[in-house]
Parts: structure tokens; sequence; C-alpha cells
């Protein structure tokens, strides 16, 4: 297995993509990806095959936002043990209680009829999102604790490649199904992908990085377990630095991302363009740039890593300014294309990784949840009206250079943090125990 130091060497920064814990956690991907993608386009294209109507259809985003308070009962996964599957292991037990949760859930929804009990599958969607919510936290936190710290930014990067390997399966397979099979069993069937994270907690066991927060005896021990992952995380050198930076570092790129599609309209692309360049070139791009991500980090570390992809996010902005002043262009919206996907894959390894790191291994599940919820919920008051003003009262250019210029603040801070050494100070156990110190400077 490779070590730190053998990072340097021209191979190190590719290697532990093919180390057991990175591998493992692409599987992880695959059953992560599961819900979300049978209650969003899957479900949606559901509902509109049983004649539903579009305004009832969006009383699904319920479902949705359970994601985003999944830090209420995070705190379970890392302080509760459950009856009898407890003997595996903390981890090992939830994974498996969480997974069958999950498609039991999944099975629930197959079993509603959205044409004649429309309420039935909303409920049933929203316990599919809560199956799903409760699924993920456990499945983050296994991968932190299985991964080394130097190999959190390439199983930061695997973990998305399964997710996207899951989600494009599970929705294609779905819909196959569904035309020969009917929507039933479609979903009973699709409801098998929560089984390789089930599959990989077996194999792998207890994560050996685990740390268990406390005795789990009593309500004191329980109280203990829902505060102390709030408390471990506040007491921080630097804590609401670190909370300002976790919520505003990516409100340049999701202001930007909101209208897309509406400059390409304006800016008179066809569909078969959008397509081309949007989906096609975009998608590859994207997957090149975690590639990309999980190497830098392996071989830069994890400070310099951040800085670089935060840097290149809000650049990459700027290129759509760039496109805007010039109109009807296929080559700039083609560069511009692969180097937005490329940046943004780039810096969802690398954050990914860092916020990984900030984890305490006793609290591992909770804070997680709590800073990945913390990450988006910037982005959802921001919406296409926001963005909208913005652009008519600026422009095209002027609203994308307002972007670049939006997404500086997070660069500077997290620079600023970097430098006074609060980067440093602030590291969980989940980036400084085991091999590969995430404080280290890297050898790039």
């Amino acid at each position: 297995m490779a070590s730190v130091g053998e990072a340097g060497s021209k191979w190190g920064g590719i290697r532990p993509y093919f180390e057991r814990a990175p591998l493992a956690t692409f599987f992880l991907g695959i059953s992560s990806g599961l819900c979300f993608t049978l209650i969003g386009a899957t479900l949606t294209t559901r509902l509109a095959q049983s004649n539903i109507d579009k305004k009832t259809i969006t009383a699904f985003t319920l479902a949705f936002l359970v994601y985003n308070f999944k830090p209420l009962w995070a705190w379970m996964v890392d302080g509760v043990r459950l009856p009898i599957l407890g003997r595996l292991g903390q981890r090992v037990s939830w994974m498996i209680f969480a997974g069958v949760l999950t498609m039991a859930a999944v099975a629930n929804l197959a079993r509603v009829d959205p044409a004649t009990q429309l309420w039935a599958t909303v409920v049933a969607a929203i316990i599919v999102g809560a199956a799903g919510a409760t699924y993920d936290i456990v499945i983050d936190a296994y991968r932190i604790e299985i991964l080394k710290p130097y190999q959190l930014g390439v199983g930061s990067g695997m973990i998305q490649y399964g997710w996207r390997v899951g989600s494009v399966l599970t929705g294609g397979l779905a819909l196959v199904l569904a035309a020969r099979v009917g929507w039933n069993l479609s979903y009973l069937i699709c409801a098998l992908f929560a089984l390789p994270a089930i599959g990989v907690a077996l194999l792998f066991g207890e994560p050996d990085r685990h740390r268990e927060p406390t005795g789990r005896r009593g309500m004191g021990e329980i109280w203990a377990s829902i505060i102390g992952p709030f408390v471990e995380f506040f007491k921080r050198s630097g804590a609401l630095l670190l909370l300002v930076f976790i919520l505003i570092h990516k409100i340049g790129d999701t202001l930007g991302q909101l209208v897309l599609r509406l400059l390409l309209d304006d800016l008179g692309f066809t569909n078969d363009e959008i397509a081309l360049f949007d989906v096609g070139i975009g998608f590859w791009a994207y997957l090149i740039g975690i590639f990309i991500g999980g190497v830098l980090y392996a071989r830069m570390g994890l400070k310099r890593s951040v800085l670089l992809s935060l840097v290149l996010m809000a650049v990459s902005n700027a290129s759509f300014a760039i496109l805007a002043n010039a109109g009807h262009s296929t080559a700039i919206l083609a560069a511009a294309m692969t180097f937005e996907n490329i940046a943004s894959g780039i810096g969802s390894v690398t954050v990914i990784a860092y916020f990984s790191a900030l984890c305490d291994l006793r609290f591992t599940a909770a804070q997680y949840a709590l800073i990945s919820s913390a990450a988006s919920i910037v982005g959802r008051f921001l919406n296409v009206a926001v963005a909208s003003d913005l652009v008519d009262a600026f422009g095209w250019a002027g609203f994308y250079w307002i972007t670049t210029l939006v997404a500086l603040p997070g660069v500077l801070l997290f620079w600023w943090m970097a430098s006074s050494g609060i980067i440093d100070r602030s590291i969980g156990t989940a980036g400084t125990d085991g091999e590969g110190d995430a404080r280290a400077g890297g050898s790039a």
C-alpha cells in the first residue's frame, strides 16, 4: 500500500485509486444514489405517465427536503446501539439496518398507485427520502472511517463515481423495466441497488478508525450523543470561521448554474448544441475533474488542493462572462463547459475530502451530516428568480462577473485560515488518525 511519502513518485497520486478502501467507496456510492434517483426524475416520469398534473407533482419536492433535516437524527447512527444487530459493530449494524429500511421504503413506494392513491404516494416518497437520507448518513460515516487520511481525496472521488453510475443504472433500468413489466416490479428490482453498501460493510467489517462516543447506558450518555458532536466542533479554534466558509464557499458557483440554460437559450444555442456541450462534454469533463481532484489531493495535500480548486471554480464562472460577450460561439461554449466541469469535479473531491477530515471519529455520522447540510443550505435560498433579477439588472456578462466576485470571499477566507494555522488546528481526528496526516503540506 502506498504511503504518503510515496505520493511524490510518478504514480503516487494515482495509486490510491487502486487500493482496497477507495475501491470499496465506489460500491458505497452506487447504493447512495438509489433513493435520490427514484424520488427524482424517475418518480416524476411515473407521475406524468399516471396523468398527474404538473402542480401536484411539485408537492413531491417534500421528499427531497427530508435530506436537509438529516442532522436531527444523525446522532443516532453514532450513539444508539441496535439490538441484536449491534453485535456486528456500530457501523456494520446500522449499514444493514438502513439498507434494509431503504429497500422496504422503495418496496412501499412500488406498492402504491399514484393514479388512485396520490397522497399515499406522497407519503411513500417522503418515507423513501427519510430512509435514503439515513442510508447516506451511515454510508458517509463508513466511508470516512475506512479511509486513511491520505485516501480521503481519492475516496471522495470514488464515491462520486459510484453515485453517478448507480443513479444512471437505477434511473435507466427503472424506465426500461417499467415499459416491460410495470412500475411496481421495476421499483422492486431497483431496490436491490441498496445491497452493494451492505456487502461492503459485511466484507470489510467494522472500520478500524471507528471510535465509540459514549457507553450508551443511560439518558446522560444519550444526551451526550446528541449535543456532543456540536459541542466538540464549536470548541475548536476558528469554529465560527469554519462555519462561515462551509456556508458561503459555493454561492458563486450555485448562482451561475441556476440560469446557465437560460443564458444558452438567449444566445441562440440549439437543443442539439446544448445536449452536446452541456450534457455530453460537460458530463465527461466532470468525471475527468473528479479523477484529477483525487490526484491533486494526494500529491498537493489538503490545503493547497482545496485552495487551488476554489480558485478554479471562481475563475470558471468568468468563462461564461466571456461567452456572453462573444455570443453564439460553439468553440467558446465547448471551452467554457470543459473548464467549468473539470473545475467543479476537482472542487467536489477536494472540498468533500476537507469536510470529511473535519470530523471527530467519535461523531463522524453526526458531524458530517451537519457539515454537508450546512454546505447546501444557502443554495436552498437562492433560486432562479434571484439570479434572473441580477441578470435583468446587469446583463449576462455582468451577472457572471458578479458570480466570480461573489466566490472570492470563500477563496480569501480559506487562504487566510490556511495561512493563520486555523485549518491545521481545526482538523478532526478523521484527518489525523492513521497514515497520512491531512495537515501535512503534500508531496508535490
